[in-house]
């Protein structure tokens, strides 16, 4: 069976949005605190994020990182990989348009094809080997496939900070420079936030 999620809440500054839970998901819950330097983003924030049985440890820290590193008012988690039709996180704007989409894991070309085709700008937060994530893109149709970025961490960065994740946890999350600084449960881990570009 294939990793994926099926977030049941988050809690944004004080706004609350709820969506479908999977049956036998287990809840986690993230106190953030954001400090996105390259990105003037500062804010702190509660997320409950529903774990699918299926989903390891690094797919679920790199689908919270991917909503830290794109944080932006309209971002909210889906029902990931289980709706055909929606990213892991999005973006919309005060009417509804998809305005990012923002793939989590290894998504297949159609995916990026239909979400390229959408929403304004789309990009893909991974947990794999980024150089087999991309290979499995060659020679597909994607729609504006120059501007769609694929952001990967330095390697053992996220199974070793996976392995401080609880069901509550306590997050501080700081970007400078594309250098990202993270601290899980009083545990200090740090990763190159790398950009990769689809070669067509």
């Amino acid at each position: 069976m294939p990793e994926y999620d099926r977030p049941v809440l988050s809690e944004v500054s004080g706004r609350v949005s709820s969506t479908i839970m999977a049956t036998g998901a287990t809840i986690h819950t993230f106190d953030v605190q954001l400090a996105d330097v390259d990105r003037g983003v500062y804010d702190d924030f509660r997320l409950r994020m529903a774990r699918h049985p299926s989903e390891t440890d690094a797919y679920m820290l790199t689908r919270l990182l991917a909503y830290c590193l794109e944080y932006e008012e309209g971002i909210a988690f889906t029902e990931g990989i289980a709706a055909t039709d929606e990213p892991a996180v999005l973006v919309r704007d005060l009417t509804g348009r998809v305005t990012a989409w923002i793939e989590v894991g290894a998504p297949d070309a159609a995916r990026l094809h239909f979400g390229s085709k959408l929403a304004d700008r789309t990009v893909v937060y991974t947990h794999r080997d980024p150089a087999k994530v991309i290979a499995q893109w060659a020679g597909k149709t994607i729609h504006d496939a120059d501007a769609v970025v694929l952001h990967s961490f330095d390697s053992r960065f996220l199974d070793d900070a996976a392995a401080a994740l609880a069901r509550r946890n306590a997050v501080t999350v700081s970007v400078t420079e594309r250098q990202l600084y993270l601290e899980l449960n009083g545990t200090n881990f740090s990763s190159t936030v790398q950009d990769h570009r689809i070669q067509q």
